[in-house]
This record gives C-alpha cells, structure tokens and sequence, in this order.
C-alpha cells in the first residue's frame, strides 16, 4: 500500500484559503498553486513547527532551506501565506505556525512518507503476534504498540463480541411478570424483564432456568439459539408446555438490544491505550487546558466512535486535523486512522492515534497502517 514518496492515500478535500476555493481538488494540485518559491518555505517551516512545536522564524528557516534566499525575502513569503491563511503568529514575535488549513495542505500535498524498514515491520508483527491468541489481547496489545510509538494515545474501535454465558435464572417479580438475570462467564450481570403466562407455577420457571443454563452454559447466545428453537418446535426438549412458552419468550429477550442502547455503542467497543502519554512535555497552562478538554472528548465515546468509524470508508489511512470535526473544535487535536478487516476481507475496526495537531506524520501514518494490516492478519 505504501512507497516512498508523497503521500496519496486521502480523499480530496476542500481547502478554503483566504477569499478563494478550491473546490474538490488534491492537495497536491492545491500545493502547486502556491509557487515554487512559496511551497519550499511554506514546506520547510511545518518540518520545523513538527519537530520543534516552536514557531519557526525566517533566520531558521534561511539555514534549512536549499534556496539563498535572505531573511527578509522569507519574511515577505512569510507574510504572503499568512494572508492566505496558511500561517500564523501565536506571539508577537517574528515565528509563524501553520494553521489547521495549512496542515491539511501540508498532509494532503506535500508530505512525504516512506515505507517502515524491515525491522520496524518484524519488531510489529513480533509484539502484536505474541500478545496471545486471544482477540482482546491482540487488540489491547495493537493499541497500546501505537501509544508507545506515536507517544500519544493509541485508539482501536472493534466489534463488540458477544459474551459467552455461564448462567440464566427467572426469578418471579409479580404476577405475570419475571426478571431474567444473565450471568457471563467474565463475571458480567444483566438483568431484562419478561412477561409470563397468567397462572405459571412456580416450578415452569425452574425448569426454564436449569434448561437454559444446561444450554448456554459455555456458549454465545447466538451459538446455541438454533438449537434450541428446533428442540422447543419438534417438542424434543422435555419441557411442559407453559415452560415451553417461557423458555422462548426468554430467548426472545436475551435477544431485545437493552432499551437506550445506542446503535453504536450497542455493536462497538473502544479502546483506548496510553492516554496519559499526552501530557507529557505539556508546561503552558493553554496545553494544560487544552489535554483536559481532549480527556473530555476520550469520554465522549460514542462519538469517538463514530469518528473513528467514518475511517472505514478510506482506501487507506485517514487523517482528521483539529476542529474540521466537532467533536475537536476546542482540544485542537488529530487522528491518524486506518481500518483493518476480519478473515473474509470485511472491514470490522478501526485503529489509530490521537494527539495534538502537530504530530509527526511521517513517522505515524505508516506505523498505523502497517499495524492495521498486521491485525487483520492476525485476525484471518
């Protein structure tokens, strides 16, 4: 999926710079508009601003820059880009930041992202696959492999897997009514209501109990629900014909999503590793505030989530930058995303990294996709 050279793997954007558009076109088209003279400077000083997170001025930029040109001549290009607004001084100093615009012309046109080396695939592959067998571990272990590398958060959204069961009970509640209690094998309880037949013994609900559990016990509610719909429809299950009833109304309500259960929430499950990576090196009290409004968006999970999801569409890896998603209009954060597929090449998850917009995307976008390709395989 990747080779050397300027990256190529996102969708076209729009980009809005100053008064003019640019209506549905590569960053790289947008890129070339600037000038050559205008892209060098413009290129060199995000290098600067990622590697350093300082802002960069004309006299750094005057020694990295393969062009002679003065301080003064970069000063004037300085101040071009920033009326475009591609640029912008955070102080009253001469240094200038790319705004959230101009990184994403930046990410979209003129990054430049190689391949992992050999060994940096083996060191992957090596500590993903012998996190276990397991599919919890081997996602847990995928996150928590991208904190390490990126610093920053480690993020993976997978489908929920259904709990294997160890115990069922009806209790009565009331007349005409029942409380179902499901008890997983990892330790997990649940509790749905179920309305019964008028006049039911006590005894039929012992009976739908010992008969659920003997065919649960071990197994997913999917795993033995055909089974047992045979058994209760050819009459072969022993059970009286009251015990009958509330055995498959049980089934039925073991089946019901929980009321208030969202869609997504329902289905998927996050994963977050290394959250506390994004305070480090944080000393300004802005970048303080700044990190506990990203926690507060973490928690926000459903709509991590549902970010993280829209990443699936993507032929490869996704970028978000800063608040051109909602969800990160105050925390001034990115994501770098990729998603990942089951043994049947159908895209189940997502996995990437979060952290503040000036993250080193040349280092993480190929260690998130590499990674996303070691999981699926793993995953086959």
């Amino acid at each position: 999926m990747w080779a050397a050279g300027r990256s190529k793997f996102l969708p076209k954007q729009r980009l809005i710079v100053g008064e003019g558009r640019f209506e549905a076109k590569s960053g790289t088209a947008a890129a070339a508009e600037l000038g050559a003279r205008p892209r060098e400077v413009f290129r060199h000083l995000v290098e600067a601003y990622l590697a350093s997170g300082e802002p960069v001025g004309s006299r750094t930029l005057s020694q990295r820059l393969p062009l002679a040109l003065s301080p003064a001549s970069i000063r004037n290009v300085m101040a071009d880009l920033e009326k475009m607004g591609l640029l912008y001084a955070p102080h009253t100093s001469a240094g200038r930041v790319p705004t959230e615009r101009g990184l994403r012309l930046f990410v979209d046109g003129l990054l430049e992202v190689g391949d992992l080396a050999a060994d940096e695939r083996a060191a992957i592959e090596e500590r993903i696959a012998g996190s276990g067998h397991a599919l919890e571990d081997v996602l847990n272990e995928a996150a928590g492999l991208l904190s390490g590398l990126s610093r920053c958060a480690g993020l993976l959204v997978a489908p929920k897997q259904e709990a294997t069961l160890k115990h069922i009970e009806f209790v009565n509640v009331a007349p005409g009514k029942a409380l179902v209690v499901i008890v997983g094998e990892d330790g997990s309880v649940e509790n749905r209501f179920l309305a019964t037949p008028h006049g039911l013994p006590p005894s039929a609900l012992v009976d739908a109990s010992n008969y659920l559990s003997a065919k649960l016990r071990g197994r997913t509610l999917d795993a033995a629900r055909s089974e047992i719909h045979k058994e209760l429809n050819e009459q072969h299950a022993e059970l009286d014909t009251l015990t009958a009833k509330v055995v498959a109304a049980g089934l039925a309500t073991l089946s019901e999503r929980p009321a208030g259960a969202g869609q997504i929430n329902e289905d998927k499950i996050l994963i977050v590793r290394g959250a506390a990576r994004l305070l480090e090196d944080v000393e300004a009290q802005g970048d303080i505030e700044r990190v506990r409004t990203l926690f507060d968006d973490i928690e926000r999970k459903s709509d991590l989530i549902r970010l993280l999801e829209l990443a699936k569409d993507a032929e490869g890896v996704r970028i978000f930058i800063g608040s051109e998603n909602k969800l990160f209009s105050l925390s001034g954060s990115s994501i770098v995303a990729a998603p990942y597929a089951d043994a049947k090449g159908k895209i189940v998850g997502v996995i990437g990294v979060l952290g503040p917009t000036r993250l080193n995307y040349a280092h993480i976008i190929p260690i998130v996709d590499y990674t996303a390709r070691v999981v699926g395989r793993l995953l086959a």
